[in-house]
């Protein structure tokens, strides 16, 4: 059984976060549709998908049924008003800027009956925002995964004034239909994930800058120390040291707390193209997977 209300999911962006959010709903029974305006990045996405699902029947994790299946659920199309037209959720799942966000949340709700939910996977940028500019933003909230979303259990639903409860008990049993675990949180900078790992994933950069250890000794040290499931420099290579980059910035503006200041080091390997594991190079070297 799907979540009340919702049969037909649909993903704008095929970005890292996109196509595991269109993993996840395929796999947990609901018709997923996937958008990209990039038409190669659309067909990676869904190669990666099949890789992923296929892996986790090797390894037990996935029956052949499951996958099958998922797949056989999981539409690609380019067009994000074709994409949402007849869905019963819409998750924009974009690169976390503003104007696009913003532009693509306007062109879906154009496209969609009022009773569709929508909802945005920022982590960081304020919901209340996006919520202003959209007619009916009663239907709107944040819906903030984790990478690797297939992995990762939890999902962040962030709530603005005009969220109305149908729309905030629907997004909640969709979470729990994904088998993972949703916290209720307001509309502030950085939530409560972001806030909190962003400041410790810049002074463990910091950290690197000042010769305190080698980063495999730092995540070491959170890993079994802490007994965290993996470090911080780790995991800021798997999210994205640009991404990271954008999301400092944005929290040291809102907040005007020094501890979110980005650290040159960060700065410079951005611009020096050293993104972590998608360019495959960052605080470490990863191997090309394609």
């Amino acid at each position: 059984m799907v979540s009340p209300g919702v049969s037909r999911v649909a993903v704008i962006g095929a970005g890292t976060m996109g196509h595991g959010i269109a993993q996840v709903a395929a796999m947990a029974g609901y018709e997923t549709v996937l958008c990209d305006v990039d038409a190669a990045r659309l067909d990676r996405a869904i190669a990666r998908i099949e890789a992923t699902l296929d892996k986790g029947v090797r390894l037990g994790k996935v029956a052949e049924t499951t996958r099958d299946g998922a797949l056989a659920r999981l539409k690609p199309v380019t067009g994000a008003a074709e994409a949402s037209r007849g869905a019963h959720l819409v998750i924009e799942a974009v690169p976390e800027v503003m104007e696009l966000k913003m532009r693509i949340l306007s062109e879906v709700e154009a496209s969609v009956e009022d009773g569709t939910v929508l909802a945005t996977n920022t982590s960081s940028l304020p919901v209340s925002q996006m919520a202003a500019a959209l007619r009916l933003p009663g239907r709107f909230l944040g819906l903030h995964f984790f990478n690797p979303v297939h992995i990762m259990e939890l999902v962040e639903v962030v709530e603005v004034d005009q969220t109305h409860l149908r729309a905030l008990n629907r997004a909640m049993w969709f979470v729990k239909k994904l088998g993972k675990e949703a916290i209720r949180v307001a509309d502030s900078p950085g939530f409560a994930s972001s806030r909190l790992g962003i400041v410790l994933g810049l002074e463990a950069i910091r950290m690197v800058e000042s010769d305190v250890a080698s980063p495999e000794d730092i995540d070491k040290a959170m890993v079994l120390g802490y007994r965290h499931p993996m470090g911080p420099l780790r995991l800021t290579d798997l999210v994205g040291l640009d991404v990271r980059l954008d999301i400092a910035r944005y929290l040291h503006e809102s907040l005007g707390s020094e501890a979110f200041r980005p650290p040159r080091l960060l700065e410079r390997m951005v611009a020096d193209g050293r993104l972590g594991k998608k360019t495959g190079r960052g605080f470490y070297d990863w191997p090309d997977e394609s």
